[in-house]
């Protein structure tokens, strides 16, 4: 049987609480919310998203030189109209900003397809419209919610 003689009373305390804090692991940053867009930021990033139609889909792409997926055009625009830094991926962009039904969709809302977890994102960008880096070997298109393809999927609305 082992005795902890040699270390006074406090020092069994004090060794208790130091092995106790190096087996923790510290609590994740608190994110922020971003603050609510203006209708003058939504404008702005329907527009910008619309200037980028055209752009090469690259796989990991977040700049108009180097081409975009869709969760890097995202950023790419939310970062240049706003100033807000989305998530990088589109499972993480599910938690971003709030989620709102299809009826109350605005212009610069997040559109996502997948089931449980998303796989795909655009930017909605009015009138059933979405800008978005749909594959590879194609280009950053605008599509409609209702065509032939996207009315099938399963599709969640995010407000940032």
């Amino acid at each position: 049987m082992q005795t902890w003689h040699c270390l006074p009373r406090t020092g069994l305390l004090a060794a208790a609480l130091l092995l106790a804090a190096c087996n923790t692991t510290p609590p994740a940053p608190i994110r922020p919310a971003p603050p609510a867009l203006t209708s003058e930021q939504a404008s702005d990033i329907a527009i910008h998203a619309l200037g980028l139609v055209g752009t090469p889909y690259r796989w990991g792409g977040n700049t108009p030189e180097g081409g975009f997926d869709c969760s890097g055009l995202i950023g790419y625009v939310y970062r240049s109209a706003t100033g807000v830094a989305p998530p990088r991926t589109v499972a993480q962009l599910d938690h971003f900003g709030n989620a709102v039904t299809e009826a109350d969709l605005r212009t610069g809302d997040l559109v996502l397809f997948g089931r449980s977890r998303p796989t795909h994102a655009g930017i909605y960008v009015g009138q059933g419209r979405f800008v978005h880096a749909p594959s590879s070997g194609g280009t950053v298109r605008l599509d409609r919610l209702d065509g032939p393809y996207w009315s099938r999927q399963s599709t969640h609305f995010r407000r940032p």
